[in-house]
């Protein structure tokens, strides 16, 4: 009688047991620092460049009750930056959902005469001058004589180019502190929405083999000032979280 009534509760017992290890109590809740859906505009201010004076167009597009942020860049460059910084390593992980309408002919990611892209998702990092080293404190300090700000102490562009390269990972041809990552190339996925999720503390490490400094902030763009050509492109959402 007492082994009958013990089979059932073992059974039970083992049930629940399997029960509780398929949902894990300390799993970590997912924390999130920013996520955009592109209602407005009202957290992002524009980011102008020296010497350029034809701007992109950044509004936003509602189609029934969904919004995007829609860019119109011909033969133009500015962006969008988003008015809130962030510690990259409490929130390192980027995802997006970004759509060209079509690419630039010209483009190459390896020219100055190339560098533009319909879309480019960029990470800019602050300067600290106190963790600088000398010949960058020197460098960065003329900077600020000219244009009364110092300049990021480095990028990280997540952009969709028109062609393939050798590498994945380019240093930008204007300048050394910014690193170009490939993610889409060419016409095939033109007019279709594409996700894209990055990691930007591993993205930084492979790019500039060091640790990132822990301030940053986002931006947007699509330039067309060095192609002189012309292009559409859209963000449906922007997702900033551990």
């Amino acid at each position: 009688m007492l082994n009958s009534l013990l089979n059932p509760l073992a059974v039970l017992f083992s049930f629940f047991l399997i029960l509780l290890l398929s949902f894990p109590c300390s799993a970590e809740e997912k924390q999130v620092f920013l996520r955009e859906d592109f209602n407005n505009l009202n957290n992002w201010r524009p980011l102008h460049f020296p010497r350029i004076k034809k701007h992109t167009e950044y509004s936003i597009e509602k189609k029934g009750e969904e919004s995007y942020l829609r860019a119109y860049s011909s033969s133009s460059a500015s962006g969008i930056v988003f008015k809130k910084e962030f510690n990259v390593y409490k929130y390192p992980v980027l995802r997006w959902m970004w759509k060209v309408n079509n690419i630039y002919i010209k483009g190459n990611a390896e020219k100055k005469s190339g560098d533009d892209y319909p879309i480019r998702i960029y990470i800019i990092f602050n300067y600290n001058p106190e963790k600088a080293s000398f010949g960058k404190r020197v460098r960065y300090g003329f900077a600020k004589t000219i244009y009364g700000e110092y300049p990021p102490d480095s990028t990280l562009n997540y952009i969709w180019a028109n062609r393939k390269h050798n590498k994945n990972i380019l240093t930008n041809t204007y300048a050394e502190e910014a690193r170009m990552i490939i993610l889409r190339t060419g016409a095939e996925n033109t007019g279709k929405w594409q996700e894209q999720e990055v990691n930007i503390l591993k993205d930084y490490r492979m790019a500039f083999n060091s640790d990132p400094p822990s301030s940053a902030g986002i931006a947007i763009m699509n330039d067309s000032d060095n192609t002189k050509e012309s292009s559409i492109s859209y963000v449906d959402f922007i997702e900033i979280y551990r």
